[in-house]
Parts: structure tokens; C-alpha cells; sequence
């Protein structure tokens, strides 16, 4: 039975995607499920933005071989903006089953200095969220 089909997964390049990775390659082998990596690059000037997107690509492309390595049919896909707005305008758009993120484990006092993505998305998406701590 297929219950997942299409599955959004953020990546932040930071050392925890390889934990939702990890744990999305099987959910997605077992659903035959299509798998679209998202990075949103939030850059404040046009050199950030070239460096940070440079970097996005190279961090997207290794977790897309890890992926293909499976026979996941996998996309990629890079915004531009605040990462909560670019996220959910994706996910509006996206036609998804399930959105997938590894958090960075901040505790109260750094949600509210730092914000937090997946808190703004748990109160806002109508489609289930999956949270990974690494």
C-alpha cells in the first residue's frame, strides 16, 4: 500500500540532513515515493546569494546520488527568501504527502532568539510533518 507518493524534504546543508536522509530513503523505497529536496538560500547580498547557492547545489546534488542510489526518483529544488514563506509557498504549490526536516534540537530560549522553522510550519501545513531530531 502506498501511502506517501510525493515527499518534500528541507534541506538545510547543515551536518543533520544526513539524518532525514537517512531515515526518508527507506520511507520513500518502500512507498516508491518521489522525493523533492528543497534549500532555501537566505542571503542578504549578491555575492552571499552566488556562494550560498554554489553551495546548495553541491550539498543537494550529493544527497541526490545518495537517493538515486536507492532507485528514488528524487528532484531538487532551490528558492530564494525567508526559509518559512519559501517552504510553505512549496508546499502550497507542491501537491505533497508529507514534509520531512531534521531539527536543530534548540531548546525554548532559542526558538524564540532564533525562531524555528518547523514550529511555524506544524501551526500553518494541513499535511502531515515530520520532525527528526539527529
Amino acid at each position: 500500500m502506498q501511502v506517501y507518493k510525493k515527499i518534500l524534504v528541507t534541506i538545510d546543508c547543515s551536518p543533520v540532513d544526513q539524518a532525514i536522509i537517512q531515515h526518508v530513503t527507506p520511507l520513500a523505497v518502500q512507498n516508491s515515493a518521489q522525493v523533492c529536496l528543497l534549500h532555501v538560500v537566505h542571503a542578504h547580498t549578491l555575492d552571499q546569494r552566488r556562494v550560498l547557492r554554489s553551495q546548495a547545489e553541491a550539498c543537494l546534488e550529493k544527497h541526490c546520488e545518495t537517493l538515486r542510489a536507492q532507485s528514488v526518483e528524487v528532484n531538487q529544488i532551490i528558492r530564494y527568501g525567508e526559509p518559512d514563506e519559501e517552504i510553505m509557498k512549496e508546499i502550497e504549490n507542491g501537491d505533497y504527502d508529507l514534509v520531512t526536516m531534521a531539527t536543530h534540537g534548540h531548546k525554548f530560549f532559542g526558538d524564540l532568539l532564533f525562531g524555528s522553522v518547523s514550529r511555524k510550519l506544524k501551526h500553518k501545513i494541513t499535511i502531515p510533518l515530520l520532525l527528526l531530531k539527529p
